[in-house]
């Protein structure tokens, strides 16, 4: 019922930019929050970002200063600086929203987009 696609991965040299997008869609009543969250291979997924519907945002320690989430209305982007190449990872669009058939938000993920920061 809901989809969410990610875009604007990609090769990128260390100390570079890139700049992730993800847009909602489906019958959404409502949006919680959204956030981006990583994977590389061998490891856990983490959460990178998280920004609320009161525009409150959270980062991991590893990426503040370089990474900025933002949000309008069910689409979330994230822009990274200073990329380094421990931020190679898959990049996971998620959120917490309310479609037209719940009583209560429900947790949704994207497909992922590749991340890779060569040195």
């Amino acid at each position: 019922q809901v989809q969410l696609v990610e875009s604007g991965g990609g090769l990128v040299q260390a100390g570079g930019s890139l700049r992730l997008s993800c847009v909602a869609s489906g019958s959404i009543r409502s949006v919680i929050r959204m956030s981006w969250y990583r994977q590389a291979p061998g490891k856990q997924r983490e959460l990178v970002a998280l920004i609320t519907s009161g525009l409150t945002t959270h980062y991991a320690d590893s990426v503040k200063g370089r990474f900025t989430i933002s949000m309008d209305n069910a689409k979330v982007y994230l822009q990274m600086n200073s990329l380094k190449p421990e931020d190679t990872a898959v990049y996971y669009c998620n959120t917490n929203l309310v479609t037209r058939g719940q009583l209560g938000g429900y947790e949704y993920w994207g497909q992922g987009t590749q991340v890779t920061v060569s040195s």
